[in-house]
């Protein structure tokens, strides 16, 4: 296992990334209703999860594909995360965004399509709130840490990379994992890696082995997609978990966690 002696932690809510501990953040890929995000929270919290992801604003490659829910998602966030008191992360996709989700989202997650969005990044800069960066489709490691240095030069860096793969010759699954990178940049650099298996993959049945295989090359966590239904999800259903895919996955981490020394945060 790779060393994490050097990582900076970031917390995020209550929740510690980068420590000793290997933290799983969950949820669906776009928040869809008050009841629906009410039963993922309970339901991936209760296997293990500590953070609940969910997007509000979508930037889809299609102009027909759902975009999310906008504003009114930034409701159902608030509601949902003070009735479970469950820490919140949520895409930003625009400066003018900050101002109504600053006091409601715990993080903010910056997509591969706004990794080069420096005016976005330099807006984040004047902030403390944990930002987690995905990594660009065709991203260099050194323009992806690059990216990071526009947020921690302004002042905040309380950064979390996350690879979410990248765009290569082979069309198999959605993006290839780079599992590298996290090696490389744990090696190299004090930010804490997570790791998007289902952005990765765009295969629900590949999630939970290259969830395993981010475990072993040293990440920090996952960001998972989970939905009670993924079939009738909105948003990105093949590669979404259902309540039974992602028990098993937390089943299958616990002890390959504890080989590595590296505890569920709880």
């Amino acid at each position: 296992m790779t060393s994490v002696n050097k990582c900076k932690a970031v917390t995020i809510g209550n929740v510690s990334i980068g420590g000793p501990n290997f933290v799983v953040i969950a949820g669906p890929c776009s928040i869809e209703s008050e009841d629906i995000l009410r039963e993922i929270a309970g339901g991936i919290r209760g296997f293990g999860a500590s953070i609940l992801r969910g997007g509000i604003f979508k930037l889809r490659t299609s102009p027909d594909s759902f975009q999310g829910v906008g504003s009114d998602g930034l409701f159902v966030a608030k509601k949902i995360r003070e009735e479970l008191k469950m820490p919140i992360v949520c895409e930003i996709t625009d400066p003018r965004q900050i101002g109504d989700m600053h006091d409601i989202v715990d993080a903010f997650q910056v997509g591969s399509r706004n990794m080069y969005n420096y005016s976005l990044l330099k807006e984040l800069g004047t902030l403390k709130k944990p930002v987690m960066l995905k990594r660009g489709f065709s991203a260099l490691i050194e323009e992806w840490v690059m990216a990071a240095q526009y947020i921690t030069k302004g002042g905040n860096d309380n950064v979390i990379l996350c690879e979410r793969g990248i765009r290569s010759f082979d069309r198999v699954t959605r993006n290839t994992l780079d599992l590298a990178s996290v090696a490389h940049i744990k090696q190299n650099y004090s930010y804490p890696v997570i790791v998007d298996p289902s952005h990765a993959t765009g295969i629900r049945e590949l999630v939970a082995p290259m969830s395993m295989a981010a475990a072993a090359a040293g990440a920090d966590g996952l960001l998972i997609e989970v939905h009670p239904k993924p079939d009738q999800a909105l948003s990105d259903g093949f590669q979404t978990l259902d309540f039974d895919q992602f028990s098993t996955l937390m089943n299958q981490l616990g002890p390959l966690l504890n080989h590595l020394k590296r505890p569920l945060w709880s």
